[in-house]
């Protein structure tokens, strides 16, 4: 049976398996660096066994850190009707894509 995790990292949740890669927010470590991600709920595919946390559980999954990345270039956009004024800035998010390794 396959074990189904819901993790939180960087105030978002995220439902995985062993083996998944995942896109997230930057975290701090360094490639092939191994992370614990805090756990909210697991459970098995077909949901007779349900762990719940209040908000966590003891247990951690483990992932390892593949890369560090930039995402696509988000435009932000200012703009004033009938005063001529806009300006147009953008930024590129800083994210991290992980391997669960273990749940």
């Amino acid at each position: 049976m396959t074990k189904i995790a819901v993790i939180k990292s960087g105030g978002k949740q995220y439902l995985v398996k062993e083996g998944d890669e995942i896109i997230v927010d930057q975290l701090p470590a360094q490639v092939k660096d191994k992370v614990e991600l805090d756990t909210l709920a697991v459970f098995d595919e077909t949901g007779k066994q349900i762990d719940l946390g209040t908000p966590f559980i003891k247990t951690k999954v483990t992932a390892e850190l593949v890369e560090n990345l930039k995402g696509d270039k988000i435009r932000v956009a200012k703009f004033k009707a009938k005063v001529r004024y806009r300006k147009v800035k953008g930024f590129r998010p800083r994210l991290t894509k992980i391997k669960i390794i273990k749940i």
